[in-house]
């Protein structure tokens, strides 16, 4: 008996700490916001925002809704995050969860709205508010009605919540989709409960008395939504481009470069970690320099790869701008598309403007004499840049590579640097040399 009463006593002092420990243990409610256009900033926001719900072990999360819809696709993989969390979700819906908004409430484990609120019009629309073709409705249904039979709401209302042409007996009309007052949530199973506000709503749930967190973005976060701004974007794209051409003008200076270097990086990470900028978009970028690098220092001129190379350069940059799916901008809104492409010929007319007037006031400057070599080193010192013999004036040769106005000549055997005074000549054709001072003949097509 004492052996007995011994292992009891052991356990109930094991026990007692662990019991009361369990009553000490104070839940958290993780309030998160969707208030604006859904589209991948949104999408990027949750996807942090669940992130740190789940790091501190939250025991339920709520959304404050105030949304008009936006981006198909990021709505989808929204809800699919929420029917994923093993945390309950709950949403309050302050004014408005329209089109992608209606979606992303229907996903979530309880609805609760504010008097004077609306859930539905889930209706797919392109860029010019007219509804989409019957892929992508056909798509949302599914969605729409999957997710409602995941979170146990009636698939068949969620379906006419996108489709016009359904009609449920007692509720809506063929011709109109279906969008639900508070009061016609609640009734249908939508809705269940109207509150003036979460701390009323938080008092019904009985956890009023929990610990509450409000997700803030972090700095980082706010540093990365500050160079997405079309404005600092178009400052980035007027520093990429000047940068580089100044540090062609100038060869070796180094700072231009690493200017430019450093804006293609602020601008391509803020947008590449938003989920905006793909890996082929960056990969086209990177082809554009490469093929302008060859334009200008293997092929002197402006042909083809010039061209290809400014296409790609600057269509790359406002591709990373626009959430598309691989060329898709059914549903890009049009005002995105106009802003995209204004603040990339911004920054490119910009750059024109630095490079002409920013150029002779920089190579001026005191800062830039300091870094750059001022020094002339003259003929009557001594130097010599002549790689050349001299008494080839007057002489006929052949063109060795294509004249473009520059290449080589072949003129007694030797091959010699060669320009034309803009002229471009062909392989074989004949030339006379006009000048032979500096460092390449000058040469013309010689007569027959």
């Amino acid at each position: 008996m004492k052996r007995i009463a011994l292992i009891l006593f052991l356990i109930g002092i094991f026990q007692f700490p662990i019991f009361a420990d369990s009553t000490d243990v104070k839940q958290e409610v993780f309030i998160m916001e969707i208030k604006d256009q859904i589209d991948v900033r949104t999408n990027r926001y949750v996807e942090l925002a669940l992130q740190e719900a789940k790091n501190r072990n939250s025991s339920h999360i709520l959304i404050e809704m105030n949304t008009y819809g936006g981006a198909l696709y990021d709505a989808d993989e929204i809800r699919s995050a929420l029917l994923n969390l093993d945390i309950p979700v709950y949403v309050f819906i302050d004014n408005n969860a329209a089109s992608a908004g209606a979606l992303i409430s229907i996903a979530c484990d309880s609805i609760y709205m504010a008097p004077g609120g609306s859930i539905g019009a889930a209706t797919v629309v392109n860029q010019t508010g007219e509804a989409a073709p019957d892929k992508y409705q056909s798509y949302m249904r599914s969605i729409m009605r999957s997710t409602a039979e995941a979170s146990g709401r009636d698939p068949r209302i969620a379906e006419a919540m996108v489709d016009e042409k359904i009609e449920i007996e007692g509720i809506s009309k063929a011709g109109e989709v279906i969008t639900f007052s508070t009061s016609e949530a609640m009734k249908y199973g939508f809705c269940e409960g109207e509150f003036n506000n979460t701390t009323e709503l938080l008092t019904h749930l009985k956890l009023d008395v929990t610990k509450v967190h409000r997700y803030e973005v972090s700095n980082t976060e706010a540093i990365i939504s500050f160079f997405i701004n079309p404005f600092i974007s178009g400052i980035l794209i007027l520093i990429i481009i000047g940068g580089i051409y100044f540090e062609l003008q100038t060869p070796g200076v180094g700072f231009p470069i690493m200017a430019s270097i450093i804006a293609l990086v602020l601008y391509l990470v803020p947008y590449y970690l938003n989920g905006l900028a793909e890996n082929w978009e960056i990969l086209a970028f990177i082809i554009g320099l490469v093929l302008i690098a060859i334009e200008v220092f293997v092929i002197p001129g402006f042909g083809i790869f010039g061209i290809l190379g400014l296409i790609l350069t600057l269509g790359s940059l406002v591709f990373m701008m626009l959430n598309n799916e691989m060329f898709d901008f059914e549903f890009v809104p049009k005002e995105n598309i106009t802003r995209a492409l204004l603040t990339t010929l911004t920054g490119l007319f910009g750059s024109i403007i630095l490079m002409f007037i920013g150029g002779v006031r920089l190579t001026n400057s005191n800062f830039f004499k300091k870094v750059a070599l001022q020094g002339v080193q003259s003929k009557t010192e001594g130097y010599s840049s002549r790689f050349i013999k001299a008494g080839l004036a007057d002489k006929t040769g052949t063109v060795f590579s294509v004249l473009r106005p520059s290449g080589k000549v072949e003129i007694e055997g030797e091959l010699y640097d060669a320009h034309t005074r803009g002229e471009y000549l062909e392989q074989g054709e004949k030339i006379v040399v006009v000048d032979e001072s500096g460092t390449s003949l000058k040469v013309k097509k010689a007569e027959n």
